[in-house]
């Protein structure tokens, strides 16, 4: 018994030494193979002004001009244009953009006229359909307010990173959500005046009322990113088999470029009020984190717009 004993010990140790080191190998997978799918000539452009106020009527709200709007890449990410294709660190990114009946302006008031600013989060989703489909959907207008939808990004099962709308822009990611935080308080060094944060106990409800005839949301703060659903979920069941090393990659890479901190990043399910939303199944957040950890954190995705109120210089 003691020599079948000591075999199964050793079988156990070698498969948990294999498991061990093809996660090792995953995350120090050197990078992706880049595609050039952008002009790399486009112009710089910096986020647009807030808009003031959200409109009150259906009317003003429903855009009648169904033209794509031309944005350039660095619309989407800092640098994007003049360096795409050029970092071979980086995913495989592309845009199609979405219907400009399927997102709108970010606003710097509600709709009762208070202060609508929050700091950005990061939410998680999963699509429940293929990439093409979800795309064609975003880029079909659609005039009914009840069936307007878009993600700022999406990534597919192979890691490339799509692109959908500005991340100065509200999609409309989350309807009937918010957002749970933690207080934050900040204290300035009076010898070297550097600026350290701490979370405190307090809870923090953050939501925005942008349409007075749907529920407050996280639409006016949020920056959205979907997962493409692997091809076993593409259903009502409640998990899946899970999204790809190269999906998890693509988002950590993503998210750490919007300066965006580990405590603001949620998912559909961490904001939905509805108690209908239960996305992104079968999301390994502890793999997730090990990527998010990887790589330098920077600011090249601006979640949000200009104050309106401050005149250009």
């Amino acid at each position: 018994m003691n020599k079948i004993g000591n075999k199964i010990a050793i079988f156990c140790c070698l498969v948990c030494f294999f498991m061990v080191l093809r996660s090792t190998t995953a995350l120090a997978d050197p990078g992706w193979q880049t595609k050039q799918r952008i002009s790399p000539n486009l112009r710089p452009e910096s986020p647009q002004t807030c808009a003031l106020y959200p409109p009150l009527t259906r009317q003003e709200r429903v855009t009648t001009d169904l033209r794509q709007e031309d944005f350039s890449p660095d619309r989407f990410r800092q640098g994007l244009g003049n360096n795409f294709g050029q970092d071979a660190s980086a995913p495989i990114e592309n845009m199609v953009v979405a219907s400009p009946t399927n997102y709108g302006d970010r606003f710097f008031f509600d709709i009762y006229g208070q202060p609508a600013y929050h700091a950005p989060i990061v939410v998680l989703h999963e699509t429940v359909a293929t990439v093409n489909q979800t795309l064609n959907f975003f880029q079909a207008p659609q005039r009914d307010e009840a069936n307007q939808a878009s993600y700022h990004a999406l990534i597919g099962l192979d890691g490339e990173i799509i692109y959908i709308v500005p991340p100065d822009k509200r999609a409309f990611g989350a309807g009937n959500s918010l957002f749970v935080s933690q207080g934050v308080n900040q204290t300035i060094n009076q010898e070297t005046g550097e600026l350290t944060s701490q979370l405190d106990n307090q809870l923090v409800e953050e939501s925005v009322k942008t349409n007075p005839d749907y529920p407050p949301s996280v639409n006016n703060f949020a920056y959205h990113i979907s997962l493409e659903t692997p091809r076993d979920g593409l259903n009502n069941a409640r998990t899946h088999s899970g999204y790809t090393n190269d999906q998890y990659r693509s988002l950590a890479w993503l998210v750490v470029k919007t300066g965006v901190p580990e405590y603001r990043i949620t998912t559909h399910q961490g904001v939905d009020r509805s108690g209908e939303r239960i996305d992104p199944r079968s999301f390994d957040k502890a793999y997730f984190l090990a990527w998010y950890q990887v790589f330098p954190k920077t600011q090249e995705i601006f979640i949000g717009c200009l104050d309106p109120q401050t005149p250009s210089p």
